[in-house]
């Protein structure tokens, strides 16, 4: 009887001992709250004990790869984002290789990035989802522009914007936002050629279409196209006047308006920035042009 007694304790034990540990998916969330929150070594470490008991598990691998790029270790993230896309379930894959996309854009290797955005691009256009292939040209043609190839930036943005333009009864606020986008792209464009009169007209022309009202949404972006402008053509207090009023969550705002200050002397501010940048633990394009600069003006 004793003995009977002595198994049922202990297997009350065990049970009682599983339903405290912390179950993968469980370990997995809190991995991606570590890394939110700035502390990578802790959440790689979460992540390397889940693929430790499932070598195969989809989330493990991407949280992995994310976070290695924001440590900087590039060829080793994508070894992770690699196996994330092998393992994905396939409504996840199309998220994994834009993460794999997203990790070339933290190197400028925007070629390298085409080759996991265009197979998405193109399976929207076979299914005639004509908005998500816009969003995927633009998203490609970003990783172009601030990689420095203007004239693929050009080439993707166009294809975003015409493809967006197929999609079957837009609404005149759909097709506004389109047109909105299209400026945007063509005046900074424009401003990194030095084209300053070119740059100037698409900015009143995005002016114009998002004063139509139809897309209200789009208005905090308005700040960030003056500041974008007005930094790549030189006038950096302009820069600091327009950014100021842009999305100070943004970590490529940040960055912009960073450079800004330093290139107007002041480097107080500066450093300031480049400090706030590294506060963002997002895995976009916007960080990946962001968060390497900062870490190299910082260093």
């Amino acid at each position: 009887m004793k003995t009977v007694k002595t198994l049922a304790a202990l297997l009350l034990f065990c049970a009682s001992a599983l339903a405290q540990s912390p179950s993968n998916d469980d370990l997995i969330k809190q991995a991606r709250k570590l890394n939110q929150d700035g502390q990578q070594d802790q959440a790689l470490a979460i992540f390397n004990k889940v693929l430790q008991a499932e070598p195969n598990k989809y989330e493990a691998h991407l949280g992995a790869g994310i976070v290695l790029d924001l440590q900087g270790k590039y060829d080793e993230a994508r070894k992770h984002l690699a196996k994330a896309i092998e393992v994905a379930p396939p409504e996840s894959k199309p998220q994994a290789m834009r993460n794999m996309a997203f990790s070339y854009a933290f190197e400028g290797k925007a070629d390298e990035a085409a080759k996991y955005e265009q197979p998405l691009y193109d399976e929207s256009i076979a299914k005639s989802n004509f908005f998500s292939a816009g969003e995927t040209a633009n998203e490609l043609a970003r990783i172009y522009l601030e990689s420095g190839d203007l004239d693929n930036a050009q080439k993707w943005y166009q294809k975003g914007h015409d493809a967006a333009l197929k999609q079957a009864n837009p609404t005149p606020a759909q097709k506004d936002l389109w047109e909105f986008r299209w400026e945007h792209a063509q005046a900074r464009i424009a401003a990194r050629r030095g084209n300053k009169a070119e740059a100037q007209k698409h900015v009143a022309a995005a002016k114009a279409v998002l004063d139509k009202g139809t897309n209200t949404e789009q208005a905090p972006f308005f700040p960030y196209l003056e500041g974008y402008v007005a930094y790549h053509l030189g006038d950096h207090k302009a820069a600091i006047s327009s950014l100021q009023k842009a999305d100070q969550r943004d970590p490529f705002i940040l960055v912009l308006l960073a450079q800004a200050y330093e290139k107007s002397g002041d480097k107080t501010q500066a450093t300031d920035y480049y400090r706030k940048v590294l506060g963002a633990n997002f895995h976009n394009p916007t960080n990946a042009f962001a968060r390497p600069l900062a870490k190299k003006k910082l260093s």
